[in-house]
């Protein structure tokens, strides 16, 4: 018996990935089994209707702009969007596509990737976030300011940055232990974010470290004020189960652009208003006194 080899859709049933063949304005045309597994909708429900509308909201535009591009002749290789399952859960897709200009056709090639975004996440949440308390750490904390003062120059909005530096805490995490340290700057972290006003950022940068990103506060007497309103957060007593732990911190402040104009300048400046607070026992710089460093903001 000569072997006779099935029609071509059969064969592309049998691929994990999906095959999808649209015309010129998006409509579908053809797709193989894989998209139901991938997508959920059968053939049958999706054919007619234009593959757009089965993207994700927020991926359409970069989608419609990347089928643009194919139809000129470009080979379009590893685009990622996202597409919205029958059931309603996002699905993240990898495709690959080609204009068949004596067809009149796209034909794209797709695969899941949903598990793979979300290790990279993952990764990339690692990558710029503290392991502890879950704050961004010095590596966001940069690329954030980058913006923010990019930001800053152009719209005039103004831009602090606060450096926190807990007072007491070593004392305690020497006498009680990194556990109690650790619990103890999980509770400051929270208690910093629940200080900060919507669109603030607060970064752990060191052992007992924390730097607060201010956009759109315009002076010294402003950042003051948040600075003691994140202090008096920090105030009320934490009660762990070895005892009842109080802290402060001393606050050093830097506005843009009088005390700085890149990320560098401002956080050294912050560094340093910091330091000088907390050897004159103060806490907080006075934000009348003069603007330098050996008198802090």
């Amino acid at each position: 018996m000569i072997p006779k080899l099935p029609p071509p859709a059969e064969l592309l049933d049998l691929m994990p990935d999906a095959v999808c063949v649209v015309d010129a304005e998006g409509h579908i045309l053809f797709v193989s089994a894989g998209f139901e597994r991938i997508v959920g909708y059968t053939s049958d429900e999706v054919v007619g209707r234009r593959i757009f509308e089965l993207v994700h909201p927020d991926d359409r535009a970069a989608t419609m702009q990347q089928a643009e591009q194919v139809m000129t002749g470009a080979l379009q290789l590893h685009f990622r969007n996202r597409y919205v399952h029958k059931n309603g859960h996002s699905v993240d897709i990898q495709w690959s596509a080609r204009w068949v200009p004596e067809h009149g056709v796209r034909i794209g090639v797709a695969h899941e990737v949903t598990e793979l975004r979300r290790a990279e996440r993952e990764l990339e949440h690692l990558a710029t976030h503290d392991p502890l308390t879950g704050l961004p750490n010095r590596h966001r904390l940069q690329h954030e300011l980058q913006y923010a003062i990019a930001h800053a120059a152009q719209t005039g909005d103004g831009l602090a940055v606060l450096y926190l530096d807990l007072d007491g805490f070593k004392g305690i995490n020497d006498r009680c232990g990194h556990d109690v340290g650790d619990r103890l700057l999980g509770e400051v972290a929270q208690r910093l974010q629940h200080g900060l006003r919507q669109g603030d950022l607060v970064a752990r940068v060191g052992g007992d470290e924390f730097v607060a990103l201010l956009p759109g506060c315009r002076d010294t007497q402003a950042a003051h004020a948040i600075a003691q309103s994140l202090r008096a957060s920090l105030c009320p007593p934490c009660t762990l189960p070895e005892g009842v732990f109080r802290l402060d911190a001393s606050v050093g402040i830097a506005c843009f652009p009088v005390d700085g104009s890149d990320p560098d300048a401002l956080l050294a400046y912050a560094d340093h208003a910091m330091y000088a607070a907390k050897r004159n026992g103060r806490g907080l710089g006075d934000p009348a006194a003069p603007r330098d460093v050996a008198s802090g903001p």
